[in-house]
């Protein structure tokens, strides 16, 4: 069983910028793929970006250059960078890892980008 929690969300203008977190239990978290994905309501959950064990990212078109994910193993936790924010932007993130043939999500954590 992995435990995941979410944070660092809340309400930004446009232009700005959040640091989301999700922190995993679990001592071999250096060997989970984790993603972060987001949703609004009446719409599917979108994967926004993903990094491998081996470090490798991948990103949505909407978000690549203005979103990072990275990951810190020696916490177990990984990052989202969210820079330059757009009304668009505004959802419930989660992350979510990728365990063999198991996946665990995190509760979520709202992202509202306003002026």
């Amino acid at each position: 069983q992995v435990q995941l929690v979410e944070s660092g969300g809340g309400l930004v203008q446009p232009g700005g910028s959040l640091r989301l977190s999700c922190a995993a239990s679990g001592v071999l978290f250096r060997l989970y793929n984790m993603d972060w994905y987001r949703q609004v309501p009446g719409k599917q959950r979108e994967l926004v970006a993903r990094i491998t064990s081996a470090g490798d990212t991948n990103y949505v078109v909407s978000v690549k250059g203005r979103f990072t994910i990275f990951r810190d193993n020696a916490k177990n936790t990984v990052y989202l960078q969210m820079n330059s924010l757009k009304l668009n932007d505004t959802a419930v993130y989660y992350c979510k890892a990728d365990v063999g043939p198991q996946n665990y999500w995190g509760q979520g954590t709202q992202v509202t980008v306003s002026s």
